[in-house]
């Protein structure tokens, strides 16, 4: 009775399972789901959609095209736009004609959106082929002797050229730099003659045209003469770009391979890295040829350098491979940039250059087995790649190539469906479709493909009939539908609002809802509801459900039809309730080909059979493979007994009751299989058949063949022949074996035939202790016995866990994993100690050596990664070779390439050499992660070889682990093998718990009579554990020092700590008269552990005993720190005091008591480096404390001391013990300098809270909506120098808001993020200053497939001094008129929005002034700033403020400063230019009499020291307003140096790290006390603290107050502030590298409980100690207003706090600018700007 609900919920589960995998693929059906209104909407929507245009058609019109089949669409009413491929030119490749190199040549396709395609495509690189070289120079002074060099090496060339190719040309041209300051010294001597016999500076000249004369060649080279520049990058850029665009300049030719030979020996400028172009004085490179009739480049100081892109694209298009030979010096930049070009090579070059030749060979040679396929002029729309099944692809995209033969490859196009979130078709027509070019390098011919996107208008939609009858002329009729007019509706435009709104046509006969409650009623009709976008009713009054048709198996409809109207509308061939059964009887024809065999009739198409049985098939027939075989074995017995009379049941056939016919043949074709048996009698074959039904045996008839098929006799005769000759070939064999055994022996022991040698493992069984392990290889001894002369190689493998079943199969069922492979070697070197330091030459230059030798040899197999990790050693018991050099390394390849990578490792081995690599024979060893193979050599006269046997340690290992060596064979020379097995078990204890000593040395007095050693466990599983101890002579002696000891030492369940005990000895006389000063030391050793018992980390013990000494006639104990002596009565120090962190907020103290009874003990710890009077105190009564509430990753220094009634004993030794790291809080703020609206400058500072050594910073970007909600993925960089807190991200998409988030990462792991959002379309250009030095991360947000995430790098080399609110570039607000800036700050709950408005007519000027007292000193110091606004009260003509200041580093005492011309009504006359360092000194004036010049070259500056320029213009009417910034050069270069700056050397910066945490006291309810610690990490001295406090949830205006001072602890009473109102301080600390990582706390002042506050966030941390403060305070604050235009008001808010004591007075001043400009207009707008000045 149960068994019905069971299967009811089946089938119920069953039905809702075949539902929704129905409503699934109803979902995945892009074409319905688009709901497409219109025949070109519809083929848009996806490159397999059709639409309908049959008037009838009720369905939906936009589907698949079966699906419109089905549904009843006629073939001609489909639109379907097919795409189309077809070749336009396609002449064969042939070798000897050379008519094309390329097949095909032309190509046409036309794709539709989301639509692919590809074809095949033949590229022939012959043998040799015409060679253009072009020599492009670096002329820079440095390169003088190069150039001597060059002028030497005409013929050297010219045979290095003929070597290459008959036909060639070759080429010179030189570069400098561009020649304008700060790249060239333009003073017009130097201009004339940088140098000595120089000539003039220039950016690039073409001095010598291709030419095939080899001795024009060198005739005009000789005419050379070398020029100079200033900074130490080259131009270079400039000239390559212009070598590759003047193609008939250079004299490049068509057919011909272009090599570009790059040679100089310094970095290179490149677009925007900071000279001319952040200041606005450049324009972008046009990529353009500007060479003028005697090949100079003119464009140099017009246009900007070009971008590394840029380079790949141009080169690769005009089809020149780059060579760059440069010098060890610039080798680093080169090998970056290289990887960037498809095909290139990069060299290292002489000092001199001398050996150009021999580089240019090398390059040559590599760069003929390379070939790159590039696609030009790829249309927005579309996409290619290219493939290929003969060659292998290179890390840089391009193929290895076999030259001479014709390559196959394959070319895929794709057509994009959206591209930037619009779709293809409504791109512009040249995004949409073009002729891409496909060119092989070196190649001349191409080929050329026309694509297209296909996003025609279907041919329906543009023969309309306008105002159609058939749509009763509200609409138009087009594609098969009506397109009704505004304000119409309904199938015919029949119905308006304005229509009848009776229901009654809407109702059912016997209903009261119109349409059944499942549709509304429009115009009398009914519209059924729908359903995930998919009608769910229909039927004229929306009756019916599409879900409830009948279903076969789950489905509806059996998914061969569809539901309407209650009834499935079944599709072609299918009929049926449920559309189950075919309409043809295809499943009912029978192997004759007839329809049930005749016996019975195909219903549903399957056969309904007459009469069915087991041997009946689907089709009526019997079927013989349905059990007849055990049948036909059934009635053999009968059958032989009947026919032939023998068998079984011979002489009782009666009991058979089969009929028998024997036949002469069985009928051939039979369906009947035919059996077949032997008859034991005569050993023949005999046959038979059945037919009929085998269940009904009396109607089953037997036909026999009457002859059997019996082995012939007259050959049996050969049988004892054939044995016969068998034994004796056995004889003979046996003869060769023991005469080839006796020769063997003999060559090993001439001249008698005697027994051989033997070679073998030394013992057949090891047993380890995993432990006890101190390596993961053992090294296994194999004996050789016999004779010792001549040399014997031996063949060997291990298996890893042998005794687990499967366990190879099972890690081989991937065959394409990745594993490590372990390959040592045996190189034919001596080692050298050398070879054991990573960082030496030797060990440095070996390695690479062996790396590249070895992967040129296992990159020809297929998967195979370059070799890593590559160490050296020596090998001890090898014979006479273990001296030699063991090279150990890793090579990357799939599991099933092991076999592959032995036998390549092994005949290259037998060689001796791995390419130049030597090594000697009979040594290697190939370990997979399983299993391991390799070899070992006896030479003559060695008895005994160690195998070095890997051991594949795993932590998942079993707990007893077996592993096999085997040795496989002799392959050289003559020994057998004799132990062949030796087996290795590995057994793992199950550690319950670890002991150990507590340190590894004590020392104790002879007064203490017993020596107290503490033993400590460590409980993994709890439990009994136990371990003996047995104490040893070193220099102390048994008997007469101590008395030996010995026992075990059991710990019960819960125990930790245990003590040894062993008496001491007084002195003897005899040392005693003697004066002994023997250090007198005995050791204690931990043996045995049981019950799981594992000895941990000390298993021995040194104690030292310290002996007295008699100073007038009193004892005296000598050298012994740690029992000191004390006052009566009071306590020694604590014994053997140790610490050991527990987190990164923990320390666990302990010690053992001193002698006596303390009371207590006080536990005094401070942070390294603090004074030791801002100990904090805890008072503990057990010999342990817990310190908590510490700093993460912080150096501690902690001591102890007991007490008892007579007071404080003495303190312990100083321990010293660091906190562990935790994750680091969250970077500092996000500064974005914005050189772009596509490009920005991002840095960031250093957490506030580092939590340890910060290893790496991650960056992420994305685009964002307005709602701030990420579109798209996020892009990720990895910065792995934490030093390097800057990335410049290029090819941003223009106008889009991004997001950007940085974290930190340590030791402990990554930290939170800190996250801005900014638009750079609406932010001011702020130009930075990079460096000419390659090193911080440029990031191209486009890079996609062609290049990596770092496409350059740039050193940080200039900053702003760090907080000074003063940038390196200054920026007013004019460049934030009518502009938006937004920025959102994780917390905020909202977006910060700054809107200007350019609708103000004048600002007013004012001057603040700022007077500080520090200290009771005398020091003060006045600082004023005018601030001047334009002012309409002004004279016309005076200048305008500079409008831009940039600063570029020429070096760390030298800058160029400059600015762009300001805007006057008149003729600028000059510039004065003014600065000093930030923190005062003298001012420095320099006046610019020239109108024309911008820029100035400051020299003589201090590194690593902040300066303030201001630079202001003049003209007739007098001086303009001042254009100030604050700039810092950071260096770490000496600046006496030659060599300053060195390039490549760091400038870093070196700010205080965050203050201590901020601890608040409240002191009433409108006023606190805050105070902070001095950074842990000052990097100098503290000059004072910018304290920031601000309501939390916004209200009021930021407080800002300087605090200075350099104190350990800093105190700061903060009065009128709001009770209830949460605040947030910010803390930093100043030097004069500037002001480091802020500290934050937020505090609310709560009224209740008299002044009880709450605090969240940041540290919850509270001080014990009050800290005593005077006792009066005041506060004054005054306000002063000035009244101005009524169009424009200004308002400055000065508030002076002041603290007064006895002994000194404190003045702080928190100066506030507020700037309300308002503008009578239609609204009124109000900004507030906040400028705030300070000074160190």
């Amino acid at each position: 009775m149960d068994m019905l609900p069971r299967v009811c919920a089946g089938l119920l589960l069953l039905s809702l399972l075949y539902t929704t995998g129905l409503c699934q693929r109803n979902k995945n059906n892009r074409c319905v789901l688009s709901q497409a209104k219109s025949c070109t909407e519809c083929v848009r929507v996806d490159k397999d959609c059709s639409f309908c245009t049959d008037e009838s058609f009720k369905e939906p019109r936009c589907d698949l095209r079966e699906n419109l089949l089905r549904y009843g669409c006629e073939e001609a009413s489909i639109v379907y736009m097919r795409g189309e491929m077809r070749a336009l030119q396609n002449i064969t490749i042939s070798k000897s004609q050379r008519r094309t190199e390329v097949s095909p040549q032309s190509m046409f396709m036309r794709l539709r959106a989301g639509e692919e395609m590809n074809f095949d495509m033949d590229v022939f690189q012959p043998l040799e082929s015409p060679v253009d070289l072009y020599i492009l120079m670096d002329f820079s002074y440095s390169m003088s002797d190069d150039l001597d060099n060059l002028k030497n090496m005409g013929q050297k060339l010219a045979k290095f050229l003929q070597a290459l190719t008959s036909n060639y040309t070759i080429g010179f041209g030189k570069f400098v730099d561009k020649v304008s300051s700060p790249q060239t010294d333009m003073r017009p001597e130097k201009l004339r003659e940088p140098w000595n016999n120089a000539d003039s500076p220039f950016s690039f000249k073409n001095v010598i045209r291709l030419t095939s004369n080899i001795n024009y060649f060198s005739k005009e080279l000789r005419k050379e003469r070398i020029s100079g520049n200033l900074d130490a990058p080259e131009g270079g850029f400039d000239a390559i770009l212009q070598t590759a665009v003047c193609k008939d300049k250079i004299g490049w030719r068509k057919d011909s391979t272009h090599l570009l030979v790059f040679s100089t020996e310094s970095a290179f400028h490149y677009e925007a890295d900071g000279t001319n172009v952040l200041a606005g004085i450049l324009r972008r490179n046009d990529e353009q040829c500007h060479l003028d009739p005697d090949g100079t480049y003119r464009y140099d100081t017009k246009q900007d350098y070009p971008s590394v892109p840029t380079l790949v694209r141009l080169l690769g298009q005009h089809n020149i491979i780059p060579i760059f030979a440069v010098t060890n010096h610039s080798y680093s930049y080169y090998e970056k940039l290289h990887k960037y070009f498809p095909i290139s090579e990069l060299g290292v070059l002489q000092e001199d250059s001398s050996n150009i030749v021999e580089l240019l060979r090398t390059a040559f040679e590599r760069i003929r087995s390379k070939m790159d396929i590039r696609a030009d002029f790829v249309p927005k729309a579309m996409k290619t790649e290219f493939t290929s099944t003969m060659y292998e692809k290179t890390e840089s995209g391009s193929f290895h190539i076999t030259r001479g033969e014709v390559g196959k490859f394959n070319m895929r196009v794709k057509a994009l469906e959206y591209v930037g979130g619009q779709h293809v078709c409504s791109l512009p027509e040249k995004d949409r479709q073009g002729v891409i070019h496909v060119k092989p390098t070196s190649l001349s011919d191409s080929l050329r493909v026309q694509a297209s996107v296909i996003c025609d208008v279907c041919p329906c939609e543009q023969q309309q009939e306008f105002g159609s009858p058939k749509c009763n002329s509200n609409g138009d009729f087009a594609c098969g539908q009506c397109i009704c007019h505004a304000g119409w509706r309904g199938d015919t435009c029949n119905c308006s609002p304005a229509s009848s709104l009776n229901n009654e046509a809407c109702i059912r006969p016997g209903d009261v809802e119109p349409c059944s409650g499942r549709g509304e009623c429009l115009c009398g009709k009914c519209q059924c509801y729908s359903e995930d976008l998919s009608l769910r009713f229909d039927g004229e009054f929306c009756q019916y459900d599409v879900l409830q048709c009948p279903r076969t198996s789950g489905f509806l409809c059996n998914d061969r039809g569809r539901c309407s109207k209650g009834a499935c509308v079944c599709e072609s061939g299918w009929e049926g309730p449920s559309c189950e059964c075919p309409t043809s009887n295809d499943t009912c024809i029978d192997s004759r080909g007839g329809i049930c065999n005749n016996h019975g009739r195909c219903e549903c198409g399957r056969c309904i059979c007459d009469t069915a049985s087991l041997y009946t098939s689907s089709t009526c027939e019997f079927s013989y493979s349905l059990g007849f075989q055990a049948v036909c074995e059934s009635i053999r017995d009968c059958v032989q007994c009947q026919a032939w009379g023998t068998g079984k049941m011979k002489g009782n056939c009666s009991t058979c009751h089969l009929q028998v016919q024997m036949v002469e043949e069985l009928k051939k074709g039979e369906v009947n299989e035919h059996c077949s048996f032997q008859d034991e009698e005569d050993d023949c074959t005999y046959h038979y058949s059945l037919e009929g039904d085998p269940t009904v045996l009396p109607n089953t008839t037997v036909q026999v063949q009457k002859k059997k098929e019996c082995p012939p006799g007259n050959f049996l005769w050969l049988i004892p022949l054939l044995i016969f000759l068998i034994l004796l070939l056995g004889l003979l064999l046996l003869l060769c074996w023991k005469f080839c055994a006796c020769c063997k022996a003999c060559l090993a022991l001439l001249p008698c035939c005697a027994r051989g040698r033997t070679v073998g493992f030394k013992e057949d069984h090891y047993m380890l202790r995993q432990s006890l392990m101190s390596s993961d290889h053992l090294d296994t001894p194999m004996v050789r016995s016999g004779s010792l002369k001549g040399r014997d190689t031996v063949r060997w493998k291990i298996n890893n866990n042998v005794h687990k079943q499967g366990f190879t199969s099972l890690a081989a069922t991937n065959p394409k994993e990745l594993i490590p492979y372990g390959l040592s070697l045996r190189l034919t070197r001596l080692f050298t100690q050398n070879l054991l330091k990573p960082d030496s030459r030797e060990c440095e230059q070996l390695r690479k050596e062996v790396e590249e030798n070895l992967h040129d040899i296992y990159k020809h197999i297929p998967g195979c990664h370059k070799v890593q990790q590559t160490t050296f050693r020596v090998q001890p018991n090898s014979g006479k070779r273990q001296d030699h050099t063991i090279v150990d390394t890793v090579l990357t390849a799939p599991r099933s390439a092991k076999s592959e990578i032995v036998k390549v490792t092994e005949k290259h081995v037998s060689h001796e050499a791995f390419n130049d690599l030597k090594v000697s024979p009979g040594y290697y060893t190939v370990t997979s992660d399983q299993d391991a193979y390799g070899m070992v050599e006896f030479q003559e006269a060695v008895e005994l070889v160690d195998v070095r046997v890997p051991l594949f340690i795993r932590e998942d290992d079993d707990d007893e682990k077996q592993l096999q060596v085997e040795a496989i064979d002799v392959p050289t020379g003559i020994a057998e093998i004799g132990r062949r097995l030796v087996n290795i078990t590995i057994i793992k204890e199950q550690v319950s718990s670890l002991i150990t000593f507590l340190q590894p040395t004590y020392s104790h007095s002879r007064f203490d009579k017993v020596a107290k050693i503490p033993v400590i466990r460590e409980i993994i599983d709890d439990g009994k554990s136990q371990v003996t101890y047995r104490t040893r002579d070193l220099t102390a002696k048994n008997g007469r020092d101590y008395v030996f000891t010995e026992g075990d030492l059991v710990f019960y369940p819960g125990e930790t700590r245990k003590e040894v005990q062993v008496p001491l000895l007084e002195l003897t006389e005899i040392d005693t008269l003697l004066h002994n000063r023997q250090v007198k030391q005995f050791a204690i050793d931990l043996l045995h552990p049981k019950n799981g018992a594992k000895i941990g980390q000390y298993s021995q013990a040194t104690v030292t005993i310290a002996d007295p000494e008699v100073v007038d006639g009193v004892p005296s104990l000598a050298g012994q720190s740690q029992v000191a002596q004390s006052p009566k009565g009071r306590l020694n120090a604590p014994l053997n005091p140790n610490a050991q962190a527990l987190s990164s907020r923990k320390i666990r103290f302990s010690w053992f008591p001193p002698p006596g009874k303390p009371q207590g003990y006080k536990v005094k710890y401070w942070i390294q480096g603090d004074p030791e009077s801002e100990a904090r105190l805890l008072d503990v009564k057990p010999p342990s404390a817990e310190l908590s509430n510490l700093y993460p990753f912080c150096d501690y220094e902690m001591q102890v001391c007991a007490y008892n009634a007579m007071g404080e004993g003495a303190y312990s030794d100083i321990i010293h013990c660091r906190t562990l790291e935790d994750v680091p809080s969250e970077p500092g703020r996000l500064a974005f300098n914005v050189v772009s609206s596509t490009v920005t400058q991002l840095s960031w500072a250093e957490p506030a809270e580092t939590n340890g050594e910060i290893t790496a910073y991650e960056v992420s970007y994305g685009l964002v909506n307005e709602d701030n909600i990420p579109i798209g993925p996020m892009k990720k960089v990895l910065v792995e120098d934490p030093k390097k807190r800057m990335v410049l991200i290029e090819n941003l998409r223009e106008s889009q808001p991004y997001r950007y988030m940085v974290k930190a990462r340590n030791g402990a792991g990554w930290g939170p993020e800190r996250e801005a959002t900014i638009n750079l379309a609406t932010q001011p250009k702020r130009p930075m200053s990079i460096p000419i030095i390659p090193d911080v991360p440029i990031i191209d947000a486009e890079g996609g497939e062609d290049y990596e995430s770092y496409l350059m790098y740039s050193t940080d080399v200039l900053r702003s001094a760090t907080g000074s609110k003063h940038p390196s570039v200054s920026d007013d607000s004019e460049h934030l008129l009518n502009g938006r800036m937004d920025f959102s700050f994780p917390g905020s709950g909202g977006t910060l929005t700054r809107t200007t408005n350019t609708n103000y007519h004048q600002l007013s000027s004012h001057m603040q002034q700022e007077h500080r007292v520090m200290g009771s000193s005398s020091l003060t110091r006045d600082y004023s700033t005018m601030l001047m606004g334009h002012d309409s009260r002004m004279p016309l003509g005076v200048p305008d403020t500079p409008t831009r200041l940039v600063f570029s580093a020429l070096g760390p005492t030298s800058l160029k400063v400059s600015w762009q011309e300001p805007h006057c009504e008149k003729e600028v006359q000059g510039y004065s230019v003014q600065y000093q360092l930030l923190n005062g000194g003298e001012v420095y004036r320099l006046t610019i009499p020239s109108p024309s010049q911008n820029s100035v070259v400051v020299e003589d500056l201090l590194p690593n020291h902040s300066y303030i320029f201001k630079v202001k213009a003049q003209s007739e009417e007098g001086w303009g307003p001042e254009r100030e910034g604050v700039i810092t050069i950071e260096s770490q270069v000496d600046p006496q140096s030659p060599l300053s700056p060195v390039p490549g050397s760091p400038f870093t910066l070196s700010t205080p790290s965050a203050p201590g945490p901020l601890v608040f006291t409240a002191l009433s309810p409108d006023s606190l006390q805050l105070s902070w610690e001095r950074p842990r990490k000052p990097n100098g001295a503290i000059l004072g603290y910018m304290v920031t406090c601000e309501m939390l949830h916004g209200g009021g205006e930021p407080r800002n107050i300087y605090v200075e001072g350099d104190n350990p602890e800093t105190t700061l009473t903060v009065p009128q502030l709001s009770e209830n109102v949460p605040y947030k301080f910010k803390v930093q600390a100043k030097t004069t590298q500037g002001f480091g990582p802020e500290r934050e706390g937020i505090i609310t002042i709560e009224s209740q409980d008299g002044g009880t506050f709450s605090q969240f966030g940041g540290q919850q941390y509270m001080r014990e100690e009050v800290y005593k403060f005077p006792v009066e305070y005041t506060t004054k604050t005054s306000i002063s207003h000035s009244s101005l235009d009524p169009h424009f008001t200004d308002g400055m808010l000065m508030t002076t706090q002041r603290v007064g004591s006895a002994s000194s007075t404190l003045t702080k001043q928190v100066t506030k600018e507020f700037v309300s400009r308002t503008v009578m207009s239609s609204g009124t707008l109000t900004k507030q700007m906040e400028r705030q000045f300070y000074e160190a």
